[in-house]
């Protein structure tokens, strides 16, 4: 994926209203610029960063700039959950997931569960539809100096939703289709992957049962840079072995 235009390098001054945040730019004005994260954030809001803004290709839009991207030490963060869906559509299409390869019918955004929409359907003749809901990773809580300073966390808040989903995919299984749960792990600092059980016990419960039942998990890092985000290869899954009863 692309960026349209070239971005905008800046300070981060603050991030507010979950989707507000106030940047200084080079000149030393300060924009307001929209923040496509609803997330907490944590590890990747610090105030003094160094960010990056895409312009608005719609001169009238209220807000006239986007935060795309973060420096977080030597690492680039990509913050802006409107992309995880795209890259990984553009990433199965090219066959660069090989856990969802061999599906020729790609969907987007379709109906299932209860009230809820399927971020990518996958179909193909004689193989049961595999439904792909996404999750954008960018809480890394370690440094390089500590155990954990390779590893990426999901969740950074309480996600009622997310437990939702987890559930909705369950049941897909028992219908037998077949589900799986694709973590993108949107900064260049981490090999491995895990569940934040500590800020979310719901969380953790849910994709453990969710796993037991047949749901499958997968995780992919990003190359990230000022001109473009790629999907780049798999990470390592720091999680419990599924209980298969």
């Amino acid at each position: 994926m692309k960026f349209p235009q070239p971005l905008i390098e800046g300070t981060l001054v603050q991030r507010y209203k979950r989707f507000l945040a106030d940047v200084r730019l080079a000149s030393g004005e300060v924009v307001v610029a929209h923040c496509a994260n609803s997330g907490s954030m944590l590890s990747v809001k610090e105030p003094g960063s160094r960010v990056w803004l895409s312009p608005a290709a719609d001169p009238n839009r209220k807000l006239r700039y986007t935060w795309e991207l973060i420096a977080v030490g030597d690492a680039l963060v990509g913050i802006n959950t409107g992309h995880p869906n795209r890259l990984v559509a553009e990433a199965i299409t090219e066959g660069r997931i090989e856990e969802l390869t061999g599906y020729p019918v790609l969907k987007r955004e379709q109906k299932y569960g209860k009230n809820s929409r399927i971020d990518i359907l996958l179909e193909a003749p004689g193989r049961p539809p595999c439904y792909v809901e996404i999750k954008n990773v960018t809480m890394k809580r370690g440094n390089g100096k500590q155990a954990g300073g390779d590893l990426a966390e999901f969740p950074d808040a309480v996600t009622e939703r997310g437990a939702k989903h987890l559930r909705e995919m369950t049941d897909i299984v028992a219908a037998g289709g077949r589900a799986v749960m694709v973590y993108l792990v949107q900064r260049t600092d981490c090999r491995r992957f895990s569940v934040a059980g500590d800020i979310d016990p719901g969380y953790a419960a849910g994709l453990a049962a969710a796993r037991t039942a047949g749901v499958e998990t997968v995780c992919y890092g990003c190359r990230i840079g000022l001109d473009a985000i790629t999907v780049a290869g798999p990470l390592t899954l720091d999680l419990p072995s599924p209980r298969h009863t």
